[in-house]
């Protein structure tokens, strides 16, 4: 099945099982001061999960596109993303773990047809701090669905990542981990502000076994490892708890929240630990491998690195565009601006120093079309807004990078003054000046931090004085 094949299917199930199917919301949450971009398909139902009724009722499904910028530094590997789509089913008091995680195994099995022999699933350890018990309930009924199957099944406990990265999970099909297996928008039960809902969850994780496991995360793998052997795609979240002034007290109805990674399901489906290689990133590689007469397919790993960034990070900036954002210095403008210049930085590696907005935007609104026809109708918006942003930063990307060059050919570290100069002159935001510094292995001054600061603020200061 391809990835729209999936998305389809998802919610033809859920239907059949007595969901309605919500609007999608915006990337950005016009009532929602507390984050910057929709990063998951509960943000928009959060009133409902905190007890409210829903118009729609206690069973509801959804795809909603999200966008989580603090994934931007990991995009170029085979499985990191800005935007990316969640599916998404809830029960508002309705159903529990009994109902919740059998549909999520038959839908990855006998729906999108994985392996059930390469499924391995995590749960909450639990957290005598906060009063909330070990997991056994999903725990004991992940055994007998696979028990069902023919599939062995053991346990292990592993707590923490860390633990796991010196220990593996020795092939247990259930791995228990503390703080991993608690989900709310903040982390940890001690992480989260009063009032917010969270609860241990159980995730699901797909094997590959072709993929040799990266010793950088660790000596062995496990379920949690970002070592390459496995690729989480889906997570139930019983949520049950809401954070108080002392800890953490149950909500008045038990909720279920699910989030299925649709790209990743369907690299699942493919046998494929490469997200991009799928049905709605694919199409965009091809073009810019067409674009630039670069292979994707056994290209140096610089190359594949950069289709990657250009082919996230537009696709993103489109879908930002497509709900009003526009380039700029603060909140969503200035992540979207960022977006924009690190797809232009990332495309000179393929030779690409104009026209990636122009060709790009339309391929991504093809693909959206039969679900969110906003990126095609406003094509050419969408691309005036990206074109008007490629060309600023075009004039001056060349400048900042050959001022980085010079300072490494003439032995000079990078000071705080020469990133203020970068940003200041050149418009290079600072975390780009520092990624290339990291990426080229140019030296950086103990003191760089400090120095840009307090240039920073004096330009600030003179800012407010001239107003």
């Amino acid at each position: 099945m391809d990835a729209q094949d999936i998305r389809r299917a998802f919610l033809d199930m859920l239907r059949q099982d007595g969901h309605a199917v919500v609007t999608r919301a915006p990337i950005v949450l016009r009532d929602d001061p507390t984050t910057l971009f929709t990063g998951s398909g509960m943000q928009p139902l959060l009133p409902y999960l905190l007890g409210a009724e829903h118009p729609q009722g206690a069973r509801l499904a959804d795809v909603q596109p999200c966008l989580r910028a603090q994934d931007m530094d990991e995009v170029g590997d085979n499985r990191h993303t800005t935007f990316f789509e969640m599916l998404g089913n809830w029960s508002l008091g309705d159903y529990g773990k009994a109902e919740q995680i059998p549909r999520v195994f038959r839908f990855l099995v006998d729906v999108v047809g994985l392996d059930p022999n390469r499924l391995y699933v995590t749960c909450f350890l639990g957290d005598p701090v906060h009063g909330v018990p070990r997991d056994e309930e999903s725990a004991e009924i992940w055994e007998r669905l696979f028990a069902e199957r023919g599939i062995e099944c053991r346990r292990i406990d592993l707590g923490t990542e860390e633990y796991g990265n010196e220990h593996g999970n020795q092939g247990a099909r259930i791995a228990f981990y503390g703080d991993k297996n608690w989900w709310s928008r903040f982390g940890a039960p001690d992480d989260m502000p009063v009032g917010d809902p969270g609860g241990p969850d159980s995730e699901v994780f797909y094997y590959f076994p072709q993929v040799e496991h990266d010793t950088r995360y660790g000596r062995f793998p496990h379920q949690n490892s970002d070592g390459g052997q496995y690729l989480e795609i889906g997570n139930s979240v019983f949520m049950t708890f809401r954070r108080t002034e002392t800890g953490v007290a149950e909500l008045p109805k038990h909720n279920v929240d699910f989030g299925g990674g649709l790209e990743r399901i369907a690299a699942a489906s493919l046998d494929d630990p490469d997200v991009y290689r799928v049905s709605l990133l694919w199409p965009i590689v091809e073009k810019l491998q067409q674009m630039s007469g670069k292979a994707y397919d056994g290209g140096a790993p610089e190359i594949v690195h950069a289709m990657r960034v250009v082919a996230d990070h537009l696709r993103g900036a489109a879908f930002l565009a497509a709900d009003g954002v526009k380039p700029g210095n603060s909140k969503q403008g200035y992540v979207m601006r960022r977006l924009v210049r690190r797809a232009l930085r990332f495309g000179l590696e393929l030779e690409l120093t104009e026209g990636v907005a122009v060709e790009l935007v339309p391929i991504v609104g093809k693909l959206f079309a039969d679900v969110y026809p906003e990126v095609a109708e406003q094509e050419e918006r969408i691309v005036a807004v990206l074109q008007k942003e490629e060309r600023q930063f075009a004039r001056t990307l060349r400048k900042g990078l050959s001022m980085l060059r010079r300072l490494h050919r003439q032995g000079e570290v990078v000071t705080g003054e020469h990133l203020f100069e970068l940003h200041d002159t050149f418009g290079m935001p600072l975390e780009l000046s520092l990624e290339e510094a990291e990426r080229k292995g140019y030296a950086l001054a103990a003191d760089w931090r400090p120095v840009f600061d307090g240039l920073m603020e004096a330009q600030r200061d003179r800012s407010r004085a001239a107003v």
